[in-house]
């Protein structure tokens, strides 16, 4: 087998939005520098995921100097967004909690409710180090997150990614199969492990940044969703339940916090600490 390595950093501009692949990424406290800065609110005030809006992945967002966005979807023109002004925040439902954040402009709002054929506008988190805890269970005083699911990183590995595929192809659903990974919208993606090695971390190193592993990660309807097309399946959920439940949920990846800053790079040597 060959030693651990980094194959691949993904950054999310907007959350439920298309991945962004990257040769490198600053790793920022509350996750890597861009990534999930953005979101998309219902009427309600409550944070858009592909769970119920799986038309979601059909958007894109790519980042502008400053911290602004280009939003773009099939049959709508592009639109530039700018860092809004922190001047006024709005409270926005994150998974039932609450969060502040600043609304972007009307444009912006046009564009999403037109898109999404809903009541729907855009926020951005102007402060994450202070704006959204990580789950206390599993932080440390003081740890933050953007507005990804729970915690600043998600890793994956490619030798899971083929276990499962495998099991998949051996399963009653075999044709869905096999899956890439932007099912499992992961930051890092580590190449070089045996199946599920990434159970048994507790923290690793990625070149120059050092993680701590806060606990496995829980998946939902969206891995089901093609990213490309947004249509919806069963795999993998209907295999990882069969084969990777645990404590009533299913599991693929970890969920990371960083233990300090620095850049990771593709082709980085990822060593297991403990």
């Amino acid at each position: 087998m060959s030693s651990p390595v980094l194959r691949s950093v993904h950054v999310h501009p907007v959350k439920a939005m298309r991945a962004l692949t990257y040769a490198e990424a600053e790793v920022q406290p509350w996750g890597l520098a861009g990534d999930r800065r953005w979101a998309v609110v219902d009427a309600a005030g409550k944070v858009v995921t592909q769970r119920r809006h799986p038309r979601t992945a059909l958007a894109a967002a790519e980042p502008l100097p400053g911290g602004g966005i280009v939003l773009s979807a099939p049959g709508h023109p592009p639109l530039a967004v700018k860092v809004p002004h922190p001047s006024a925040t709005i409270t926005v439902d994150v998974f039932d909690k609450p969060v502040e954040a600043v609304p972007a402009g009307p444009g912006a709002a046009v564009w999403l409710s037109a898109f999404l054929e809903g009541d729907f506008r855009l926020v951005h988190m102007d402060a994450p180090e202070h704006r959204r805890p990580v789950d206390p269970a599993y932080a440390l005083p003081g740890e933050t997150v953007s507005f990804a699911d729970g915690y600043p990183l998600l890793v994956t590995t490619t030798a899971s990614l083929d276990a499962l595929n495998s099991l998949i192809a051996r399963g009653d659903r075999a044709e869905e199969g096999p899956l890439p990974m932007n099912r499992f919208r992961p930051n890092l993606v580590v190449g070089g492990t045996g199946p599920w090695a990434e159970d048994d971390w507790t923290r690793i190193a990625v070149g120059e940044v050092t993680f701590r592993v806060a606990r496995p990660c829980g998946r939902c309807v969206v891995t089901t969703t093609d990213q490309l097309t947004a249509a919806r399946g069963k795999e993998p959920l209907r295999t990882l339940a069969r084969h990777r439940r645990s404590d009533g949920r299913v599991l693929f990846g970890q969920n990371l916090v960083p233990e300090h800053t620095g850049t990771v790079r593709v082709g980085d040597a990822v060593k297991v600490l403990d």
